[in-house]
């Protein structure tokens, strides 16, 4: 059965690339019972102090996307009765698995990002915890502890530039030079372009338009990218 698995990386050259080898893999002697995996996403003008006046419903407009979240717990243990864990305290699992998640690097100043595998179910999941809890649910006459589960949270890890990457960016993120034809309105072009008529007013002043209302056709405006 394939084993979970949480590999310490590194960034090099703006990307996240895994570390090889023993010292840099922590692998779960028991899976998971489950994870979950959390998307999310923002949208502008739902709250009730930012909905317009007069209107019937909101109009949601994307703000962005959240970072992805998961979550899921390990059980470690340390009695001799799972394979390959009658050699390997609970204790010494569970600072393998710190230094890989947890401890902070003197070189980065701060804590690594991971690389979560687990066969072919869970797709690479890159992330940084968030937060680790350890539970100890069985001790040794002698107070050592046999068995021991970890909760642990990941916010999803990228860089700069692969977030420009995987975001695959369009129209609002690039400056735009239109030529006014006959009909056209500033609200229109706004929404054209940035999918949101509700910029003109700010397109009029960055293009020094004493009147909006009427645009004179071959008239040409500069539409900048806008958050």
């Amino acid at each position: 059965m394939a084993k979970l698995k949480i590999i310490r990386c590194k960034i090099q050259n703006d990307q996240i690339r895994e570390q090889r080898g023993a010292a840099n893999t922590f692998e779960a002697t028991i899976n998971p019972e489950s994870y979950s995996h959390k998307f999310g996403i923002n949208y502008s003008g739902t709250t009730r102090g930012s909905r317009p006046v007069g209107k019937a419903a909101p109009v949601p407009k994307f703000e962005n996307a959240e970072s992805e979240r998961m979550d899921f717990t390990i059980h470690l243990d340390g009695t001799g009765v799972v394979p390959d864990t009658d050699k390997t305290t609970v204790g010494a699992q569970l600072q393998k698995l710190r230094e890989i998640v947890y401890d902070y690097d003197g070189d980065t100043h701060e804590p690594n990002p991971v690389k979560v595998v687990w066969g072919r179910g869970l797709e690479a999941f890159f992330g940084r915890l968030t937060s680790m809890s350890v539970d100890y649910t069985l001790f040794h006459p002698d107070g050592t502890a046999l068995r021991a589960k970890a909760a642990l949270s990941f916010l999803g890890a990228t860089t700069a530039a692969e977030e420009a990457r995987d975001a695959a960016r369009n129209s609002p993120d690039l400056t735009h030079v239109v030529r006014v034809r006959e009909g056209d309105t500033l609200p229109l072009l706004c929404q054209q372009i940035y999918n949101d008529a509700g910029r003109y007013l700010e397109i009029a002043r960055l293009n020094d338009l004493d009147c909006f209302r009427v645009l004179e056709p071959n008239t040409l405006l500069r539409f900048p990218p806008m958050r």
